[in-house]
């Protein structure tokens, strides 16, 4: 047997052991690629890899972002909050753009290499912002004064790295799940698991990144823990590079993009609107033929397949309409998952706020600082991902007999019921730091210790690692699973969206909350001043609204019709 597998047998004649072999895949010099020496978790421990360092980066700035504003920049918390949330929206709305050109255009392993330079440069200069003086750094103290070139050129570095981590997040995810075969049972099980440990490396790089960052930030030197970012990003695409020679790239075929033809079923379909039934492409006359193959929801577009009277001959077929039909099934989904990433976008800016104005110290002389607690998210998942893997999968694989336990939907919706819970949780808590506050009298002090200890605020960031660990792997399962096979960058960047919608959305209310709930000279829920605040408010708020979604969600979810190509 050669390298390429084939094998000669006793009569001289060479038989091709086609099982080696994966369909529709090449190697980086464009050859058929064997399963035994290319893809699977060979490839994959590459990618994840790269995917912990490009996290340790981005939550290396994120995390801490919202006291970088407060305090060298001098923003308020309301005016800091609504550009975290800005910022985040956009960075999670940019895969959109990026796995568009890279579907369409770049492909996925190109893209990664581009973004990956532009992350590189963008945190340079990131580091670089913070070397400009300012204009008055003896007001209070020079801890909260900045000056206009530097303000200027921190947002503009902030938005090239939303733009750099737009092209980086959903390729690699795609591009790693790329590298298992979905019609080969072993792998296919193997790619489900994937995901869970996907997330894993994904929360491990934040949580060492918080840990230690956040620490560096608050105690050293902002240049440096902006510059460390730089030099581990620089590190990761030496890292993917390395791995080229195991990965494997989807062959090129002459079929038009998916874009095109999920966009043109849509236009077929609405021209042919007033088309009677009778008027039908001859090619699609197997429209009753193949009728068990249409899908029953959005009949409408089924009119794709009549010719039309006035049209130019092309047609769409079943498969293409089908395809733009799986397109329109996410809608309601990602609409329903929007109260969740609301939700989620709390932890990393009024959590936060909420610990710096508790007792935070650790001994005598150690004070831990309050984005510190955002790494228990991530130490959440690193033990429940295993936990879930291991225990609960295999257990209610042998009750359900399907390959992931519990399908993705019914994943999604136990994370979405433990997301209120963390909420109603963050509002209790929240309701006993203003009680304490108002015992010791320090209400009118906005930069007092109030005599709580911030490991009160432990149990939500926990229960929110704990609803990640279902909802946000199960998103990501979902949305790469239910898109056309050339459109999987683009399914990975809907789930990110919801999380950049869900971030936008927050601002927003916290802007609306702030309007309505402040003003002559009042302090609303969410005031500079947090002790005369009401977060405890906002977040009741939010749970309400949370639970709008969630019951929305439960009614979408049970008509929804999986893709064919899972079986499910």
């Amino acid at each position: 047997m050669d390298e390429y597998g084939t094998d000669t047998n006793s009569t001289g004649v060479e038989s091709p052991l086609l099982i080696n072999f994966v369909d529709g895949v090449v190697d980086y010099r464009g050859r058929p690629v064997l399963r035994s020496k290319s893809g699977c978790w060979r490839s994959a421990y590459f990618i994840i890899g790269v995917e912990v360092a490009e996290r340790f980066a981005y939550y290396g700035v994120s995390s801490n972002l919202i006291t970088y504003l407060t305090g060298p920049l001098g923003q308020s918390t309301a005016t800091a909050a609504e550009n975290v949330n800005t910022w985040t929206g956009t960075a999670r709305l940019l895969p959109l753009l990026g796995a568009f050109i890279a579907d369409a255009f770049l492909g996925r392993y190109l893209m990664i290499i581009i973004a990956s330079l532009l992350y590189v440069l963008a945190l340079g200069f990131l580091a670089l912002s913070t070397f400009i003086p300012s204009n008055c750094e003896t007001a209070n103290g020079g801890s909260s004064c900045s000056s206009q070139l530097q303000v200027v050129m921190f947002f503009i570095s902030l938005y090239l790295v939303a733009i750099a981590q737009g092209g980086h997040k959903p390729c690699v995810q795609a591009f790693g799940a790329d590298q298992f075969d979905a019609d080969d049972p072993v792998e296919r099980k193997a790619k489900s698991s994937f995901f869970n440990w996907w997330y894993f490396g994904m929360c491990a790089g934040p949580t060492v990144g918080i840990f230690v960052l956040s620490y560096i930030q608050d105690n050293l030197s902002w240049t440096l823990g902006f510059g460390i970012p730089c030099i581990i990003m620089a590190f990761a695409l030496i890292v993917f590079l390395i791995g080229t020679i195991n990965y494997r790239f989807a062959a090129k075929t002459e079929e038009k993009s998916a874009f095109l033809r999920i966009g043109h079923v849509f236009v077929k379909a609405a021209r042919n609107w007033k088309s009677a039934p009778s008027i039908m492409s001859s090619d699609e006359e197997a429209f009753g033929i193949f009728d068990h193959q249409r899908s029953k929801q959005f009949r409408f577009l089924d009119r794709a397949l009549f010719k039309g009277s006035n049209e130019d001959g092309t047609v769409c077929n079943v498969d293409e309409v089908e395809e733009a039909k799986a397109i329109l099934r996410l809608v309601p989904i990602w609409v329903s998952c929007l109260g969740y990433a609301i939700v989620l976008a709390q932890t990393t800016t009024l959590f936060t706020k909420q610990g710096t104005t508790m007792d935070r110290s650790i001994g005598s002389n150690f004070k831990i600082p309050a984005a510190t607690l955002q790494s228990f998210i991530g130490l959440s998942v690193m033990i429940l991902i295993p936990i879930y893997d291991t225990i609960l999968v295999p257990f209610t694989r042998s009750i359900t007999k399907k390959p992931s336990g519990i399908t993705m939907l019914q994943r999604i919706g136990i994370g979405i019921l433990i997301s209120i819970v963390s909420m109603v949780v963050a509002a209790v808590v929240e309701t006993k730091r203003l009680e304490t506050a108002r015992e010791y009298g320090l209400v009118d002090d906005p930069n007092a210790t109030i005599p709580m200890k911030i490991w009160w605020l432990l149990p939500q960031y926990l229960l929110a690692g704990a609803g990640d660990v279902f909802t946000m792997v199960g998103i990501q399962e979902f949305f790469y699973d239910q898109v056309p096979s050339d459109l999987k960058s683009m399914g990975l960047a809907l789930y990110l969206s919801i999380i950049g919608i869900g971030s936008f959305l927050s601002s927003f209310l916290i802007s609306i909350v702030g309007k309505m709930t402040g003003g002559n000279g009042e302090d609303g829920w969410i005031s500079d001043n947090v002790n005369r605040g009401h977060i405890d408010y906002f977040y009741y708020l939010l749970a309400g609204i949370s639970v709008g979604a969630f019951m929305m969600y439960i009614y979408v979810a049970r008509f929804y019709v999986y893709n064919r190509e899972r079986g499910l």
